[in-house]
């Protein structure tokens, strides 16, 4: 029995089975209290928040995500069938140019109507993939990390500013954006707890924002968004593990996020989730050093020239 799963449906629910898994194997390694950046006596009193309620907020949230997700990629796949987009114009021509021969010659002795039926049957097939192997469109590797490297740099830049917005305003941190800093210490399933208002403007809205502007496909939306979901979680996740290739790559990291969870960094730190780009431009960007914390474990300490 064949059971083929569209691109679109895994572009909806891959990330989200990617979060619970990713984040669920950060729950047995935050037992590690030499590569916490809090103890675990800190996670429980600090938090203003059960684990309960988070996991209840993070599956709205992620409810949220999918809807807008299936409409986005509804609208995405009538728009190539309408051939209003280059990759079905480039069919069209291909239609036209090379196989018009074969197809008029299969028109001799039927009438027009019986033609335009034929035309009609041969673009769906080529568009909608009936014909497994005209179906993919394989796009260069250079292309592909182009699209990639363009949704990371949109994705960034309209979280950075929207996050930002959400601590000035009075009125959004205190009835949006301030549900999310209820985890002093973040830990790993947690990072998507957000009022379901911030999760559709920061998350939901960025997203598809980052998917539409890069032109990606749904299926390279897959590895994209989960790749941006792993990233969100390891951002969170309290740990500062050895050999972890996020701290090699991204100055962007846990312990970089972390300071902005506490008091002294709200107003600081605001980039996520890759890079750090607009903190450093915007003179938002507060440097830390790990150092070893008394009863074991690390912590992110802001330099002192930075501390309000």
């Amino acid at each position: 029995m064949d059971f083929n799963v569209s691109d679109e449906i895994l572009g909806t629910f891959a990330p989200i089975l990617v979060y619970w898994v990713y984040s669920g194997i950060y729950i047995p390694l935050g037992r590690f209290e030499n590569y916490r950046l809090h103890s675990r006596k800190d996670e429980d009193e600090k938090n203003l928040v059960s684990k309960q309620t988070v996991v209840k907020g993070v599956l709205l949230q992620q409810m949220v995500q999918a809807v807008v997700a299936i409409i986005l990629f509804t609208d995405f796949m009538v728009f190539n069938i309408l051939g209003t987009s280059d990759k079905i114009q480039g069919h069209i021509v291909i239609l036209v140019d090379d196989s018009r021969a074969r197809i008029l010659g299969q028109a001799k002795g039927h009438s027009t109507k019986h033609l335009a039926k034929g035309l009609t049957h041969f673009s769906v097939e080529e568009v909608t993939g009936n014909d497994s192997d005209a179906s993919v469109v394989q796009q260069p590797p250079l292309v592909l990390f182009r699209q990639f490297v363009v949704a990371m740099l949109v994705l960034d830049t309209w979280q950075y500013f929207m996050h930002r917005y959400m601590h000035h305003n009075k009125f959004l941190y205190r009835h949006i954006h301030s549900q999310h800093h209820r985890l002093v210490v973040p830990y790993s399933f947690g990072a998507l707890y957000n009022h379901p208002v911030e999760g559709l403007l920061l998350d939901t809205i960025g997203g598809a924002l980052s998917f539409l502007l890069s032109g990606m496909s749904p299926r390279m939306s897959i590895f994209f968004f989960s790749f941006a979901t792993i990233k969100t979680v390891d951002d969170h996740c309290g740990l500062w593990l050895p050999g972890n290739l996020f701290h090699f790559f991204f100055r962007n990291n846990s312990a970089y996020h972390d300071i902005h969870h506490q008091l002294y960094g709200t107003k600081y730190n605001y980039s996520q989730p890759f890079f750090v780009m607009w903190d450093r431009m915007l003179g938002t960007y507060m440097p830390y050093s790990l150092e070893k914390r008394a009863g074991g474990g690390l912590e992110a300490k802001p330099t002192k020239d930075c501390k309000d």
